[in-house]
């Protein structure tokens, strides 16, 4: 009889996980082989179970779950990453899969598609919502890939989720507790972040991240 598939769990939300979890664990030659709250805790643990496929969240306290997939494919190449998230796909999905997953979902719709997305990725799939799909495909199609038309591509990752959370009318200290990191380094990210948007003002900034929050929401 062939062994069950080897899934780990990557999520700072502990009912997140149990859900996830049980989903994973009631499907027949999958099971989950362990779960962290952080992508640290993760890294180590993921090179000592070597699992088959890691389930990976975004947001996360310390390093984020772009640099997470960045560090462990760099130490297990082999893994398969599922992201499953709750950051819009539109946002975050190009990035993630350039980061090295092969699969992006949200959160919303996980319950009901993550099974089949992790056997499509197993199968050396690539797992991607038909309307992000087609946008990626088209993308490479006309040779857009380096997208330099689009200043927030000058964003890091973590300024990225600034800049978003900004938009979402987060205060610097909500969006510090959300993201697990200090006012100091919110502040910080937030001077990049209008260095490299070439905007002056606070609430310059806050006007740009409401307006692209709002035409993303599209």
């Amino acid at each position: 009889m062939a062994e069950n598939k080897q899934i780990y769990i990557v999520d700072d939300h502990p009912l997140m996980r149990k859900g996830l979890a049980m989903t994973i664990d009631k499907e027949m030659g999958f099971e989950v082989c362990g779960q962290a709250e952080s992508a640290e805790k993760a890294l180590t643990e993921i090179i000592d179970l070597k699992p088959d496929v890691a389930v990976v969240d975004i947001s996360l306290p310390g390093m984020n779950g772009i640099e997470l997939i960045k560090n462990v494919l760099h130490q297990a190449p082999d893994l398969k990453i599922l992201v499953v998230s709750r950051h819009d796909e539109e946002l975050y999905a190009e990035r993630a899969i350039r980061a090295g997953a092969k699969g992006y979902l949200m959160k919303l719709e996980a319950a009901e598609v993550m099974i089949s997305a992790i056997r499509q990725i197993l199968k050396g799939g690539i797992y991607l919502s038909d309307n992000i799909g087609t946008k990626l495909i088209m993308k490479m199609a006309s040779g857009n890939s380096a997208k330099s038309d689009n200043p927030l591509d000058l964003l890091s990752d973590r300024e990225l989720e600034v800049f978003e959370l900004t938009g979402k009318g987060l205060s610097t200290k909500e969006i510090g507790k959300k993201l697990h990191i200090s006012v100091k380094t919110v502040e910080s990210h937030r001077a990049n972040i209008k260095d490299k948007l070439q905007v002056d003002t606070a609430n310059e900034l806050m006007r740009h991240a409401v307006k692209w929050v709002e035409e993303t929401a599209k």
